[in-house]
């Protein structure tokens, strides 16, 4: 994956970016800091499913194959966080999913409009 204009490498959360056999082909500064512990941007070229358990490669798989997204909150470190992956398109086809990790706070404001 070529990224002619890395917009991404110095933003505040974390971006993980995968192609459709689970390969990552990229990491934001962030990311790469938050999983150095396991190789940070070494991990670059190695597949998502030697760092997942059996159930979590399955939903990987699974998005991969219908193109769905997962969205959920977490707690870790004492940090409040959303994780949403999402799959991303070459040519109308999912090519690969997008991670996103970013720490929100534990009072959120939450708005209707419209």
């Amino acid at each position: 994956m070529e990224i002619t204009e890395d917009f991404l490498k110095e933003t505040p959360f974390a971006v993980t970016v995968c192609d459709n056999d689970g390969i990552i082909v990229y990491m934001n500064d962030k990311a790469s800091a938050t999983w150095e512990a396991r190789g940070g941007a070494s991990l670059i070229g190695k597949s998502l499913y030697d760092c997942h358990g059996e159930r979590a490669t399955a939903m990987i798989k699974n998005m991969l194959a219908t193109g769905s997204t997962n969205a959920y909150t977490i707690l870790k470190n004492g940090q409040k966080k959303l994780i949403y992956q999402s799959p991303w398109h070459k040519d109308g086809k999912v090519a690969g999913l997008v991670e996103l990790s970013i720490v929100i706070p534990e009072e959120m404001p939450h708005f209707v409009r419209g």
